[in-house]
């Protein structure tokens, strides 16, 4: 059995990840709390993109009766979420930080704030010019004796997706340089596969976006581009071996 010094290093790593996780849950409920009272204007800008291209006369219906309650509500704790997130990856960094190198501290922090970057880069680039673009596509399909008329729990669904979609999405050029850093590959191996890498991101794209062809090629197309990116940057990161941990 494994005696009480060997088991107390684990009961503290416990300790901290409990304490970690219990600032991230505060965070995230304190931006709740402060966005609460907005949750209906905050719904309203999110639908603003459709909302514009309805048809004359159209608008939004709720099919349940709690819907216009409590989907303004959903949408601002997952917006909480969202908006904490640098303070959770603050609180994953002070977690892994001890039992990293000093080498990889100086990647690990660089690209936490990079992937957060990015994220907000994917949701915006999705807010502002692929709903506009998908939303005036679809109110313009019209079929006789249908009237367009959108549930607003299942339009947060739709939009949701997409905006984890696409921020997941941003995050390829951290993807890169991490697969490149750990030896898994490298930057020259990845230049020649780019052919196959282009045709991956449409099938990736075709998977994380609704079946219409504007939101996968504008989710693809950046895709792409990110990866060239990615691939710029990850030259500048190696990983260095037979390195001694960083004395305390």
């Amino acid at each position: 059995m494994p005696s009480i010094k060997q088991t107390q290093p684990l009961i503290n790593h416990l300790l901290e990840l409990r304490h970690c996780l219990l600032r991230a849950v505060v965070a995230v409920m304190v931006v709740f709390l402060a966005l609460v009272y907005f949750s209906g204007d905050i719904y309203d800008f999110v639908s603003k993109p459709l909302v514009e291209k309805l048809p004359e006369g159209a608008t939004m219906i709720a099919t349940d009766v709690v819907s216009p309650f409590f989907t303004p509500l959903k949408l601002t704790l997952i917006s909480s979420v969202f908006i904490a997130v640098p303070f959770i990856l603050y609180q994953v960094w002070l977690f892994v930080a001890p039992g990293l190198y000093k080498y990889e501290k100086k990647l690990i922090m660089p690209l936490m704030f990079s992937s957060s970057l990015l994220f907000y880069c994917g949701v915006a680039f999705a807010y502002f010019v692929v709903f506009p673009l998908v939303f005036s596509f679809f109110t313009t399909i019209s079929l006789g004796g249908v009237e367009f008329a959108t549930d607003i729990t299942s339009y947060l669904d739709f939009v949701l997706a997409l905006f984890l979609a696409f921020g997941v999405a941003f995050e390829v050029p951290v993807a890169i340089i991490l697969i490149c850093w750990t030896g898994a590959t490298n930057v020259q191996s990845l230049k020649q596969k780019r052919p196959y890498v282009v045709v991956a991101t449409f099938v990736i794209s075709m998977l994380l976006t609704p079946p219409d062809m504007i939101s996968q090629t504008l989710l693809a197309i950046p895709m792409c581009l990110l990866f060239e990116i990615g691939l710029f940057f990850a030259q500048f990161y190696t990983r260095q071996s037979e390195v001694e941990p960083e004395e305390e």
